[in-house]
């Protein structure tokens, strides 16, 4: 949000708020944005460390496992657009509340469940629902609580994405090695619903009010330029979470421990730290569009590298070109979409966006588990993502790198 964005001439009050941008106030809610990303896809990306256990004791196939994973992702992309706009009438507090508790309800009953097809509820409605009230209310408003410094706030509050996965992945394979993966499940919930509470309590409205938003949401959704994003994000979605599922398995099947193979998805994490953090700023200096592009360019390389390498130092390798990629493109996304439609729906249209990658991730996992039970190898599954993640680039490229901010073109 610009100066101009605000609504006719300011009051006194107004005026008193306009200093409450980029303050240590608007920092302190970055810094539980950050928190909140942290506990919610912490939880989820430690999806790799029960998929085996989960598939061994209910004697499910790969596909029907990653099915619970799915699910979740499909869940919390296709919920993220209600949880934004909400979030735009009500403020974020309330939705990251609600979320907190339907996340704890949701690991908690996993741990109890006798079937595999009730996880599909209990799990994915849960863990999905509590990071779409996470993270599209939360980014948006502190994208609202900046002026100077919007991208590199943005980067800091996903960073907690990648801190997440980096600690919470390894913690939940020790942890089901001495507890099993119910009571992990349990714990999950109880210490990630407190923690997102508290995240909520923290979480406060913009300081100055804007004019409604002068773009039309149905019509910035059918234009050329929405679309292209759409189709980036669906594509990239097809493979982007193939590996959160399968590579802890894959290196388990080559001879790696299961702590040091969780370790992989945790590296994935704090690899995709360093390009949250560092795109985040940078993206404050030139185009967000060139470096989007960039982002999906370097995604498909770390598929490359996993296509031929088996060796624990190739993958990674492979581990951290794909963090790097993924945490740059999941920082700079809400930064192009500010700069694209503006700020005063920035939550709505995250949400709108997010839905693409919702489908993406419900049909690629349980297709690349179908795969490797019906070849009995990875490599067609790890094919079939990278020329995915490729496509996600191409989809880019008829975008301009340069773009006025807060404008709304109708062709690419």
């Amino acid at each position: 949000m610009e100066i101009s964005d605000l609504a006719g001439p300011l009051s006194r009050e107004e005026q008193r708020a306009l200093e409450l941008f980029d303050s240590p106030r608007a920092w302190r809610i970055t810094g539980a944005a950050f928190v909140a990303m942290f506990v919610s896809y912490g939880v989820a990306y430690s999806f790799g460390a029960f998929f085996k256990p989960m598939a061994l004791e209910f004697g499910a196939a790969r596909g029907e496992t990653a099915v619970v994973f799915s699910l979740t992702v499909f869940v919390w992309s296709m919920s993220g657009s209600l949880a934004g706009h909400l979030a735009d009438r009500f403020g974020p507090r309330i939705i990251v509340s609600v979320g907190a508790l339907v996340m704890a309800s949701g690991l908690i009953l996993t741990g109890f469940i006798d079937r595999l097809w009730i996880g599909y509820l209990t799990y994915s409605i849960g863990v999905g629902t509590g990071i779409a009230a996470a993270y599209v209310p939360m980014v948006a408003v502190v994208g609202g609580w900046f002026l100077k410094r919007r991208n590199t706030a943005m980067g800091i509050a996903v960073a907690g994405i990648g801190c997440g996965t980096v600690a919470v992945a390894p913690l939940a394979a020790v942890m089901i090695r001495h507890l099993g993966w119910r009571t992990t499940d349990i714990v999950f919930g109880i210490v990630g619903g407190s923690v997102l509470l508290g995240c909520a309590a923290a979480a406060e409205r913009p300081p100055v009010r804007v004019v409604p938003s002068q773009i039309n949401v149905r019509e910035a959704i059918r234009t050329p330029t929405f679309g292209l994003l759409y189709l980036n994000s669906f594509l990239s979605s097809l493979a982007l979470f193939v590996p959160f599922v399968y590579l802890p398995a894959f290196a388990h099947d080559h001879g790696t421990s299961d702590v040091a193979a969780a370790a992989l998805v945790g590296a994935i994490g704090g690899a995709s730290v360093v390009g949250r953090l560092g795109l985040g700023a940078l993206a404050d200096r030139i185009s967000v569009i060139f470096l989007l592009k960039t982002c999906y360019l370097v995604l498909t390389v770390s598929f490359a590298i996993w296509l031929v390498g088996t060796s624990y130092l190739a993958l990674v390798a492979f581990a951290l070109v794909l963090g790097a990629g993924y945490g740059g493109f999941v920082a700079l996304s809400p930064a192009v979409i500010a700069e694209l439609f503006g700020v005063s729906k920035l939550g709505t249209m995250m949400g709108l966006l997010y839905t693409s990658g919702g489908v993406g991730a419900l049909l690629g996992p349980p297709l690349a588990g179908m795969i490797v039970d019906r070849t009995g190898s990875y490599r067609w599954a790890i094919a079939y993502s990278l020329i995915s993640a490729f496509a996600s680039y191409v989809a880019l490229l008829p975008l301009k790198d340069e773009v006025r901010r807060g404008a709304v073109s109708g062709s690419a």
